[in-house]
């Protein structure tokens, strides 16, 4: 005896409810995606939805999603999934109740509210070459890993390589006003080389860069986020000053080598600092050594970098800067970062993935700051 269709067309409802839209990450029922699911007397279940826009790139994810969700529900012989677009009054709606209701006010930055709970990291260096974005996107893995939800900005306009770096070659979906950033290893990216064309240089002065930056803040649904990586150009241009009139809150991480030369032009990155108000979580010591096949260590490019600019930016700043950790030199950083599988994924036991892993375990945990968030005191009557 089959069962009655109003159950199961209730527990068919409820398989759906389990599916989440790979993009925005919230089921698809709550979303306004199911259009309509019907039950045929033979257990045969039609499901009609709605995509955000025409020719949605995870259109497969969702059937194969919706398929297992609704095939495991008892008495369901089989599924058909019909699938259409939202009208442009259905994205508005959608775009207002991902912004919590406020269709046509001004995208704000949700970061830089007071109540947010966000940690948001900077990655700077003083200048090229001394491996910012890997840091930054094995940082991203690494804290994905652990269970956070993280995202990324390639703030680096000129120098973008963040999405190679973690494999994204997907771009982003327009909703109406807001963009949906694509997604790799469980990290959300968002980058300006999505939106150019080929491997087209990017000609921005400072109020298009600044403008840029806000966009990616404001513009991208980021859902909720616990950890937000900015990968900072080299220097203390424009983007840096940008991101301190944005984002007062971020906190800056100092990448560096061994190299005299190189960390003296960090310290300067990190006291910038010093003029902005923000944090220095701390200093990441990059190419550190070379270990050999005999398990001696070849300090390639020097030693004491790192913790010079520790201790420089301690006294520079007044506040205890510390060396967050040393990242030894590895050619499979480079392979991986090529291929799109950060190393910390592809080699966890690598000693440079251990490293970073390191690095990434003393960020999660970070105290958060009372800053700007009501305490819930009172004053004591007299």
């Amino acid at each position: 005896m089959s069962a009655p269709t109003s159950t199961v067309s209730e527990a068919v409802t409820a398989a759906l409810a389990t599916v989440d839209d790979p993009e925005i990450r919230r089921p698809i029922t709550e979303l306004g995606m199911v259009r309509a699911a019907t039950v045929d007397p033979d257990g045969r279940v039609r499901v009609e939805l709605l995509l955000t826009v025409a020719g949605c790139p995870l259109k497969d994810k969702l059937r194969t999603d919706i398929t297992a969700a609704v095939t495991a529900v008892a008495g369901v012989t089989g599924v058909e999934i019909e699938f259409g677009v939202m009208s442009q009054q259905q994205r508005q709606s959608l775009q207002s109740q991902l912004r919590g209701g406020n269709a046509g006010a001004e995208p704000v930055i949700p970061f830089a509210q007071p109540g947010s709970r966000t940690r948001v990291y900077a990655v700077a260096s003083g200048k090229g070459g001394v491996g910012k974005s890997s840091v930054t996107v094995n940082l991203a893995a690494a804290l994905a890993a652990r269970g956070l939800a993280v995202g990324v900005i390639d703030a680096d306009i000129y120098g973008h390589s963040v999405p190679r770096m973690l494999g994204v070659d997907a771009r982003p979906t327009r909703v109406e006003e807001m963009i949906m950033p694509p997604q790799a290893h469980g990290v959300k990216v968002i980058s300006i080389g999505m939106f150019t064309a080929g491997n087209a240089a990017v000609v921005w002065r400072g109020p298009m860069l600044h403008r840029a930056l806000q966009q990616f803040l404001a513009d991208v649904y980021w859902g909720d986020l616990d950890v937000l990586l900015l990968d900072l150009p080299p220097g203390t241009g424009d983007v840096a000053i940008s991101l301190a009139q944005l984002l007062p809150n971020a906190e800056i991480l100092v990448v560096t080598t061994p190299q005299a030369a190189a960390a003296e032009v960090a310290e300067r990155a990190g006291a910038i600092a010093l003029q902005t108000h923000q944090r220095l979580v701390g200093v990441v010591e990059n190419m550190s050594w070379l270990e050999l096949p005999t398990g001696e260590r070849m300090e390639i490019f020097g030693t004491g970098g790192g913790a010079t600019v520790a201790e420089s930016l301690t006294r520079t700043i007044g506040a205890q800067v510390p060396l967050l950790g040393q990242i030894p030199l590895d050619t499979r950083v480079r392979e991986t970062g090529d291929s799109g599988q950060p190393i910390v994924l592809a080699e966890p036991a690598a000693p440079a993935a251990k490293a970073l892993g390191a690095v990434a375990d003393r960020l999660a945990v970070r105290r958060e700051s009372l800053l700007g968030k009501p305490l819930g005191l009172r004053p004591a009557g007299r």
